[in-house]
């Protein structure tokens, strides 16, 4: 066997955890920890049980098996065998079992006392996905009360081993290993926004194929990029193995990219970071890096996962250019600058601070904790994030009133998915048709299952006619699922109706049965108020209902990437105990009036509507003082607020009726539909609110009508910007030589002649006596020849006669 860097630094770490029952282990890459660490401690003496070695990945898990069965001259599944999703090689002999983080979490969850397990290790837990923090929280409780010989160690390349030593406790030490340091050479090729990534990608691969010896790993995003860098490389290169490695392929195609060539070719594998850690791709010295990461983000406002495209972290920079350097000198092609480098953030979020956290919540409340922040934690789950989770527990029935788990929790927290996938597969066991729902919830989670595209029940025919090991596999997997839900769930024998697959998604998230919007298909509305987008070429853009099983994008406008089409039928039959019939009561724009109408409605989508015959009169009043509050500015007589905002009456102010609307306004719209609420009425009610203080002080220092010495009464205008004004016959204040005051404002006259046409405009009556009149009494005397214009207006008595009635008079 040959001698690995960390080989160096095991027996520190075996001495460790014979003294503490914790150990932190930083090693970098290649140095051998994922396989040589495991093995080592099974000749411990207080290492009797089972040692579980953690994975972050399916491929990565079992290629670390395979590697440590093969230095034990075994197969897998011997002394060291592995647990996946859809594989596994275990026996009565295997001491080392290497399983991924998910289904570590469901066994601790399970079996709090790990029973038969000496040692758990945590690796590549830089990563710091979800179930691997979680798993360590719980690894953390069940040994301080329940397990207190139970063995721990976290293990990684890049972590903050002190910050875990930490969260670890009991003064857990930090073992460093330095590893094997064989040169890498970093070289910046720079980026070409210009160019889709697999142009630039392809273009990169090609340098390096020229440039370089040995085989090539280049990191792409996703699936999609890897297929159509793929493609571009084997136009260039017809004779070459150019091998995916990501984590939607067949096990042996897996085994096949991490593997020499067997014909002694140099080869390219097109990797997502499923390939950054725990793995070593023998023979490979060269890599190419896209610099960009798929991640997976949970909206909480659209109640879906998406995934985000990022530039990768330098922490992830570095595993990747690492891989060049496992085995030899090595080089790194970076498409992105050297000078941009360091503006990249350090490490990866960790998945707790973006993620779906309702599978965290239920799997505490089974734990036994409604306060998940009880637990030790690296970085504790958001606040928020947790609101949100508990909500839609509560939703489904898996938490009761306090956080607790209830007895439909537990079902769904005994199955090893997530509680809406988990709740979809027992409501379709109750229905005796656990199977198809195991079936539905599986292809929801293993993408390229069934080939692709949006429609989950052509997805679903196609996997059940394929043969490959993976469909094969998958098919075992959902069967053993119905097998759990089958127990868990007690079918009804009076309801064997074998709905649609469509309608198990439907009844597990019914938040998301969406409606079609438009002819085209492109545009749905969700039952829980949200929009989605729809390919208008897709197969299911031509359906009525839709069960949506994913969705990519943010809240708004999110495109529908998985769904199952429904017939307005089944959504009838068997969403009925959602469906609502209700009155409602809205304003009617266009005719300007309240109107109440029963609807029968599925969360936000209406189903059917008509006329209410009888609605609740109290609801009618309420949305007309709604409406009236909202157009109060529209409804107040504006004489009267501007008089009692001139004379400072704070009772009529617009913020004060405002916030007493419901007091006043609402005995004037009792009985109406409409706000066309008398005047008269309105101003008695305005009025009314006042007390006789302020109704005298309105009254004196705004009063509502001028009276002119010709006995004449006319309406003090108190909204205009030149306000208080009056308009009055000019006639009708001769003899009068002082100006006329409203408090100790002057009120502006607006004079007119006897056909009421504009004179002047006056504050200073006596002035204009004096000043200006002589120039309007020559042009008036001509136009208005039977009317008095006398030199001098102050002597004169008021009268609105004509020059001959007056004289008569």
């Amino acid at each position: 066997m040959s001698v690995l860097p960390i080989h160096t630094v095991l027996p520190d770490l075996l001495a460790a955890l014979r003294a503490r029952d914790a150990a932190v282990l930083v090693a970098p890459p290649g140095a051998g920890k994922t396989t040589a660490v495991a093995p080592a401690l099974l000749g411990e003496a207080w290492c009797s049980g089972q040692v579980i070695l953690l994975s972050p990945r399916r491929v990565a898990a079992r290629a670390a098996a395979e590697r440590m069965a093969e230095v034990l001259g075994e197969q897998a599944g011997e002394t060291v065998g592995y647990l996946t999703r859809l594989d596994s090689r275990t026996s009565a002999k295997t001491r080392v079992l290497v399983m991924t983080e998910a289904i570590f979490v469901n066994r601790i969850v399970g079996d709090p006392e790990l029973a038969g397990v000496s040692a758990v290790l945590f690796d590549e837990a830089h990563e710091r996905h979800l179930d691997s923090d979680l798993g360590l929280a719980l690894a953390l409780e069940s040994r301080s009360v329940l397990r207190e010989d139970l063995r721990i160690c976290v293990m990684s390349a890049t972590i903050d081993g002190a910050r875990f030593a930490r969260l670890l406790g009991d003064g857990a030490p930090v073992i460093e290993s330095e590893g094997k340091a064989y040169p890498l050479d970093i070289r910046w090729l720079g980026a070409s926004p210009d160019k889709r990534i697999e142009d630039a990608m392809a273009a990169a691969v090609m340098t390096a194929w020229r440039e370089q010896a040995g085989d090539i790993l280049a990191f792409l995003p996703g699936v999609g990029e890897i297929e159509r860098t793929r493609e571009r490389l084997e136009e260039r290169l017809p004779d070459v193995p150019i091998l995916p490695l990501h984590g939607q392929i067949q096990p042996q195609d897996q085994r096949a990219a991490i593997r020499r060539d067997p014909q002694g070719r140099r080869r390219i594998v097109l990797a997502t970071a499923i390939a950054e850690t725990s793995l070593t791709l023998d023979g490979v010295s060269v890599v190419v890096d896209s610099g960009l990461a798929r991640q997976a983000e949970f909206d909480r406002a659209a109640g879906t996962t998406h995934l985000v495209t990022r530039r990768a972290s330098q922490a992830s920079a570095g595993q990747r250019a690492g891989r060049a350097a496992r085995q030899g000198p090595g080089v790194a092609y970076r498409l992105w600058e050297e000078a941009g480098h360091a503006g990249r953030p350090a490490f990866d979020v960790p998945e707790i601070a973006s993620a779906d956290l309702a599978p965290l919540v239920l799997s505490l409340a089974r734990w036994g904790t409604t306060d998940p922040t009880s637990l030790a934690w690296l970085d504790p789950p958001p606040a928020a994030s947790l609101a949100s989770a508990r909500e839609r527990l509560a939703r489904l029935g898996a938490l009761d009133g306090e956080g607790r788990i209830t007895p439909f929790g537990e079902q769904l927290a005994a199955m090893p998915m997530d509680p809406e996938h988990a709740a979809m597969v027992l409501f379709a066991a109750r229905k005796g048709e656990a199977e198809a729902g195991a079936r539905m919830a599986l292809l929801l989670q293993e993408r390229g299952l069934g080939g692709r595209g949006e429609d989950l029940l052509a997805r679903l025919q196609r996997w059940d006619g394929e043969r490959g090991a993976r469909a094969e596999a998958s098919r075992k997997l959902a069967a053993r699922w119905a097998g759990n839900a089958r127990t868990l769930a007690k079918s009804d024998p009076a309801d064997r109706s074998g709905p649609s697959p469509a309608v198990f998604l439907a009844r597990a998230r019914p938040d998301f049965v969406a409606t079609r919007r438009d002819a085209s298909g492109e545009h749905w509305l969700a039952a829980g108020g949200r929009g989605f987008m729809l390919d208008p070429a897709s197969p299911l853009a031509r359906a009525e209902w839709l069960a949506i099983g994913d969705a990519q994008g943010q809240a708004k406008g999110a495109r529908i990437t998985a769904a199952a089409a429904l017939s307005a039928q089944e959504v009838e039959q068997h969403l009925a105990q959602l469906i609502d019939k209700r009155s409602v009561v809205r304003w009617n724009e266009a005719e300007g009036r309240v109107e109440a109408r029963l609807e029968r409605r599925l969360g936000a989508i209406t189903l059917s509507t008509g006329p209410d015959p009888s609605p609740n009169p109290q609801a009618l009043v309420d949305k007309l003082v709604e409406k009236a509050v909202e157009r109060l500015g529209e409804l107040l007589p504006p004489e009267l607020i501007a008089r009692a905002r001139f004379a400072g009456v704070d009772a009529l102010s617009f913020t004060a009726l405002e916030q007493s609307a419901n007091e006043w306004i609402t005995p004037l719209l009792e009985g109406r539909r409409d706000l066309a609420i008398p005047r008269g009425k309105l101003v008695d009610a305005l009025l009314g609110r006042l007390d006789w203080n302020q109704r005298q002080q309105l009254d004196r220092l705004a009063p509502r009508e001028f009276a002119s010495p010709a006995g004449t009464v006319h309406a003090v205008d108190y909204a205009g910007d030149d306000a208080p004004s009056v308009e009055v016959r000019v006639q009708a204040v001769f003899g009068l030589d002082h100006h006329p005051m409203i408090g100790s404002t002057p009120l502006l006259l607006k004079l007119t002649s006897p056909a009421g046409r504009p004179i002047q405009s006056t504050r200073d009556l006596p002035g204009f006596w004096r000043g200006s009149w002589a120039d309007v009494r020559k042009e008036m005397k001509g136009r208005y020849a039977k009317h008095r214009w006398p030199d001098e207006p102050w002597a004169e008595k008021p009268s609105l006669k004509t020059k001959n009635a007056f004289e008569r008079r």
